[in-house]
Parts: C-alpha cells; sequence; structure tokens
C-alpha cells in the first residue's frame, strides 16, 4: 500500500494535534496528514510540534465541522478528494447539573460532537464507496459506553456517535470500507483544563442547593483524583490510534485505558441496567475510602503496565 492522505479535525490542540503529528512523524513515511482545525490563527502549537514535517507530511487547512461548505472546501481542495483515512476528532465538553445548562449550549454541542461527524461522513464515504477502500476513525469515550454522573449530554452525544457509527459500520463493511471507534477515558489536555477552569466559577443557582453541593464537594474532587490518577496523555492515545490505522483488521471498538474495562463491562454482565448503576451510586456516595484505595490500585496497575511496554 502507497502513502495514504489522512485527514485529521480538531487539531489546534490536544488528542487531534498529537495524532496528526504522531503520523506525520511515522518512520516508515507511511500517511500524508492534512491536519484541519476551525480557526487557522490557533495553528502555532501545531506548527511547533509538526518541526520539520510541516509542509513535507503533514499541511494545515482550515475546516469547521459544524459548516459542510468548510467541509466540502476542504475535500475539493485535495487532489482528487482522495482521503483513505479520516479521523474524526473535532468536538466540545459540557459538565455540570443539567438544571444549569441552556438547550442552546447542549444544541450546540451535539452540533459538534455528533452532527459534525454525520457532515464529514457524508462528505468522504460516497468517494470510499466508489474506491471499495477507506478507514473512519472516530474519537468516542468511555461515556460513549458508560453514563457517568454530571456528563448527562455529554455522555448523550458519544451516545449518539456510537449508535450511528455501529449502524453505519454494517453498510461499510460492504463497500470494504473499516469503521473504529476509539474509547479514551479521561486524557489529560488543555481541553479538559478548559472545561474544569470554566465548572469552577459555574452558576449554580438554578438548581437545588444538594445538587449544588454534591457537585462541588463530590463529583469535581472525585473527578479530579480519576485525572490525576488514571489521565493518560494525548500522545499515549495517538500511539493507540495509529496501531489502529496500520492494523490489517482494526477492531470496531477500541478502549484505550485497559484499566476501564472492568468499568464498562459492567453494562454487558447486566442486561438489567442496575449493576453498573448501583456500583456507581456506592462509589461516589457511599464508599470514598473503597473509591480512594481502587485509585491506588489503579494507580499501581498502570505504572506496572507502563514498565512492561518498556
Amino acid at each position: 500500500m502507497g502513502t495514504r492522505r489522512v485527514l485529521v479535525t480538531g487539531c489546534s490542540s490536544g488528542i487531534g494535534l498529537a495524532i496528526a503529528v504522531r503520523l506525520a512523524k511515522d518512520e516508515l513515511r507511511r500517511f500524508k496528514v492534512v491536519a484541519t482545525m476551525r480557526d487557522v490563527e490557533k495553528r502555532g502549537a501545531l506548527e511547533i510540534a509538526a518541526g520539520e514535517t510541516l509542509s513535507r507530511t503533514l499541511e494545515i487547512r482550515q475546516l469547521d465541522a459544524c459548516c459542510e461548505s468548510s467541509i466540502r472546501e476542504c475535500v475539493n481542495s485535495l487532489p482528487e478528494r482522495r482521503v483513505d483515512v479520516l479521523v474524526n476528532n473535532a468536538g466540545m465538553g459540557m459538565i455540570g447539573p443539567l438544571e444549569c445548562q441552556s438547550v442552546k449550549d447542549m444544541q450546540d454541542l451535539f452540533n459538534t460532537n455528533f452532527f459534525g461527524l454525520v457532515r464529514l461522513v457524508k462528505e468522504v464515504l460516497p468517494d470510499m464507496k466508489r474506491s471499495q477502500s477507506g478507514h473512519i476513525v472516530v474519537m468516542s469515550s468511555v461515556m460513549g459506553v458508560q453514563g457517568l454522573l454530571f456528563n448527562d449530554v455529554y455522555a448523550a452525544s458519544k451516545f449518539a456517535v456510537e449508535g450511528f457509527c455501529e449502524s453505519l459500520a454494517v453498510q461499510a463493511m460492504k463497500f470494504n470500507i473499516k469503521m473504529s471507534l476509539v474509547e479514551p477515558g479521561p486524557v489529560v489536555t488543555e481541553f479538559e483544563k478548559k472545561v474544569y477552569e470554566e465548572v469552577q466559577n459555574m452558576d449554580l443557582s438554578c438548581t437545588d442547593e444538594e445538587t449544588a453541593r454534591i457537585f462541588r464537594e463530590i463529583y469535581l474532587p472525585y473527578s479530579r483524583k480519576v485525572f490525576s490518577s488514571l489521565g493518560q496523555t494525548p500522545e499515549e492515545v495517538a500511539e493507540q490510534t495509529l496501531q489502529l490505522i496500520v492494523a490489517k483488521n482494526p477492531p470496531f471498538r477500541h478502549q484505550t485505558n485497559r484499566l476501564y474495562t472492568p468499568l464498562t463491562a459492567m453494562k454487558h454482565a447486566d442486561p438489567t441496567g442496575r449493576l453498573p448503576i448501583d456500583a456507581f451510586y456506592k462509589m461516589v456516595f457511599q464508599h470514598d475510602r473503597v473509591f480512594n484505595a481502587s485509585l491506588g490500585v489503579m494507580r499501581m496497575l498502570q505504572k506496572r503496565m507502563g514498565k512492561s511496554k518498556a
């Protein structure tokens, strides 16, 4: 197989930037990367990280996943409109009590996280069908498999992504097109930091005092502990995404953090849905010591897995 053209969205920072740079710096030079972002004025960090690959194996282009004409213009600008691999990464986050979030903000989130993916796939899928080849890689989340406290709307958008891809994958297979969902757990990026900075001063006056207390005194400290203990780097996720892209038979779903597998497995273990909901309830509200001890064990396992890879 010759050099494959990879279109990556949301490359101004975080996972998208890391994936674009990792593919561009591939030792075997298997990829020509088209790294896109909504605002090309924010290209500085990507240019620095790309280094000598810039204008060689990596080029930067404007693409707004919320605008069909922007997507079409970007794809039309590519030779023969050829996209061998689409990496859909552009997204936004939202956390907090439901009563404190506007429907407009929820719609904006779905417009990016879900409909952004739909627009991109609609644009590249016909060409992939004609060529009987292609790979659509979608940055999902473990929250596309298992919902999480105060992440109601974000999880809903990722559930929508998972359902869309799971349905489309059967048709894609008929045309020899591969689909892969990458499901990270917590990833320490500027994207995540920004989300948490915004909620520090979030107006909680629209919800009741008990819910506001749970959010501030239980959820936020809990979430910080999880990120500091189990958070991956964007580079780790990028490396695993590269391995998916080069695999002969890539899996449809891939969780980047194996420590989360037992948590998501609970959902499939009990078709009634009681097991994961009860487990998360007890972990958050009743067994703080068990939760802290579990994080300690997971930290130790993570270090051992890191050493074994080295």
